[in-house]
Order: structure tokens, then C-alpha cells, then sequence
């Protein structure tokens, strides 16, 4: 387990999320934090929360921990990864045009042409992708989408002498970062994945500093999920938790895309939070987590999956000597892409179910499938 330095932390009553998006959420979509590159936003969190959190650790990959009552039992793990897509300057060529590798499951097809930032020690430096003109472009080029290894970003530079006067190789790019107000509570912002579930998390730890709960409860800003959850391995191991939730984005389905119920589960913007059901989840907990919304008469909607969950839960529920693992999910459009979509309802629909199900967890609640019959 962790061991963290106790501080003291006042009380803070339970509000309601407003219909416009709330200050930290937007800090949280503003703030960079390309996968490797994640130390500005959990400084961001720790100074958020230092009033809140009864206790704050870090460790050597990046991930931050915030705990309420870390001392008590049963131990339960809230855990949303703050590293979003992004890119790495790994060559620049004679004329001073930047090529990346991608960081994590990036869009080619959706990032040409698109305004970016380079991080650099020299402070942000302003870039776009580029490829070749379709008055230029085969039939075939204009039919394929591209390889990262002809698209290029420019940054304006005359020669590789400029270019290298501000950039070196290995740093990072993201996509230039805005939020984005779309109709009915609904928001358009690249990071959204999962800035979105590490805001619910956050904000579920906030209003339980005024609740009595029966458990230790320790909210993770996990890294590096984007390359495999590696973060989320690593904190499940240190702090040992009985019970750990990973919150998480999760792809609509109410999009003009074409697909069907045999492909893919329906879910829609302002259904609800989705529940995972398989082996990737533990049933018990499934159950506790559905019966909460049934009983707030929050919507929330099924989400069957044959395989392990492709989120921070799928490392957490074989760590140690296995844990009681759960999944949360935000219904989102267009994911991973700079226009990612999410209703603000939904936000609020998963604070509120987690309260709700925090509150029924006890010393001696048995999350073994074995010793519960259906």
C-alpha cells in the first residue's frame, strides 16, 4: 500500500454539476498532457485538490493518488488515466518540416491539416499538418488515408538550422487545445478521452469529504494508458485495493455511422453512464454498480463485452492476487480525434453513481462470484 503524509481537510458540501462546464474540467481539456508528458496536469490536480484529499502521493511513472480515510477498509481505487493522444518529433528534415511518431491510437485521417502545438524547453511552438494538395494527389492517394511517413508539420521554419533553434527531437505535440460548447449540455474537445472520466473522479472525491463512508477511498490521475495502462498497473499494485472502478470513455453510437445491434451495443449522448458486463468485470460489483442507478433513477446502459476490459480496469483486475474490477463508461463521439463529443449530463449521471455506490460499500462486503448466487 502507498504510505502517504495525513493532512487535514475541511469539509466540502455536495453541489450539483451546473449546465455549463465546470472550471476544473475545462483547466483539465486546456492543459497538455501528451502520454510520457503528464507531470503539468497532475500538478494542476494536486494544487485542485489540496484542500480535499486527505492525503496526495506520486511515484516514479507519473501517476498521482488522492485519498479520503486512506488508513480504512476496504480500500476502493476510482481510477481515470490523464494522458491524452499526441505525437513525438522523431526527425527533421533539410528544409525544417517536423515528422512524428504517434503517440497512442492517433486518427491520420482526422489530423490533416490540423493546427498543433510542439512543446518545446523554449515554451509552445505553433504547427500544422501537411500533405500533399489533392490537385496534386493519384486517385490513390486521394482514396487512401496516409502514413504517419508522408505526413508532415509545419512549423513555418525556413531551413533544419531554424527548426532545430526551437525544437529538439523527442518532443511532444498535441493537438492545439479548445473547448468547444455544442447544443443541449454537449462539449467538443480533443482530450475528452479521458479528461472527461478523470473530472468525474475528481469530483466524486471532492463531494465525499463530506460523506461518512465505510472504506478508504483513493482516486488515481493514471498515465500512459494510451500505450497499455501502465500506470494503472502500477498504482493497483502499490495501494492493493479490494475494489477498483475504471472511469472511462466509451464510443456512441448514435452518430450517422453505419452499424448494428450485431456490431455494436447501442449507446447514445445522455443515456447514462455504461455498465460492463463479462469477464472483464466482477458481478458482484456489477451489480452494486446498477442497482445504485436504479435506485437514483440514473439511466445507464449495458455495455457486453466477450474480452477483458480495454481500459485501466483490464490490468488492475489480475494485479496481486487479483481485485473486484468495474467499469464506468461516458458515452463519447468521434473518439480519438480532435472533435471528440461528450453530454455534460452524463458527467453528472457517473458522479452521482459513484456517490451512490460508495455509500453502500461496508467492511464486510464480499466480492467474491463464488460465495454469491445469482
Amino acid at each position: 500500500m502507498i504510505q502517504m503524509a495525513r493532512e487535514s481537510a475541511p469539509s466540502i458540501a455536495p453541489t450539483a454539476m451546473p449546465a455549463a462546464p465546470r472550471p476544473l474540467l475545462e483547466e483539465l481539456l486546456l492543459t497538455p498532457s501528451p502520454t510520457g508528458s503528464e507531470a503539468n496536469i497532475q500538478r494542476i490536480i494536486r494544487d485542485r485538490m489540496r484542500d480535499v484529499a486527505h492525503t496526495t502521493q506520486t511515484d516514479a511513472l507519473g501517476n498521482l493518488v488522492l485519498a479520503i480515510n486512506p488508513e480504512q477498509s476496504p480500500r476502493v481505487l476510482l481510477a481515470a488515466h490523464c494522458d491524452q493522444l499526441g505525437f513525438v518529433v522523431k526527425y527533421i528534415n533539410p528544409d525544417g518540416f517536423l515528422y512524428v511518431d504517434s503517440l497512442g491510437g492517433n486518427d491520420y485521417g482526422a489530423v490533416l491539416g490540423e493546427h498543433v502545438t510542439v512543446h518545446t524547453r523554449h515554451g509552445p511552438v505553433n504547427g500544422v499538418f501537411g500533405r500533399r494538395p489533392i490537385h496534386m494527389q493519384s486517385d490513390k492517394e486521394m482514396a487512401e488515408v496516409p502514413p504517419l511517413t508522408r505526413i508532415w508539420i509545419d512549423i513555418g521554419a525556413r531551413d533544419k538550422k531554424q527548426a532545430e533553434a526551437l525544437v529538439e527531437l523527442g518532443d511532444s505535440v498535441t493537438l492545439q487545445l479548445r473547448m468547444t460548447r455544442l447544443l443541449d449540455g454537449r462539449i467538443a474537445a480533443p482530450g475528452l478521452d479521458d479528461k472527461a472520466g478523470l473530472f468525474v473522479c475528481l469530483e466524486a472525491l471532492r463531494r465525499c469529504a463530506d460523506e461518512n463512508l465505510n472504506c478508504g477511498l483513493f482516486v488515481a490521475s493514471t498515465v500512459q494508458e494510451e500505450i497499455g495502462s501502465r500506470g494503472a498497473q502500477a498504482v493497483a499494485y502499490a495501494i492493493d485495493p479490494q475494489v477498483a472502478i475504471a472511469v472511462d470513455v466509451v464510443n456512441a453510437t448514435d452518430d450517422p455511422a453505419p452499424s448494428t445491434p450485431q456490431q455494436e451495443v447501442g449507446c447514445k449522448l445522455g443515456g447514462g453512464p455504461s455498465l460492463a458486463i463479462g469477464p472483464g468485470t466482477n458481478p458482484i460489483l456489477q451489480r452494486m454498480l446498477r442497482d445504485a442507478a436504479d435506485r437514483c433513477g440514473i439511466g445507464h446502459q449495458p455495455a457486453p463485452s466477450g474480452k477483458p476490459g480495454s481500459n485501466d480496469s483490464k490490468p488492475m483486475q489480475v494485479t496481486r492476487g487479483g481485485i473486484a474490477v468495474a467499469s464506468v463508461g461516458i458515452p463519447q463521439r468521434n473518439m480519438h480525434t480532435q472533435a471528440e463529443v461528450c453530454e455534460l449530463r452524463d458527467l453528472e449521471d457517473s458522479v452521482e453513481l459513484l456517490l451512490e455506490f460508495l455509500r453502500t460499500i461496508r467492511r464486510d462486503t464480499d466480492f467474491s462470484p463464488v460465495n454469491h448466487h445469482h
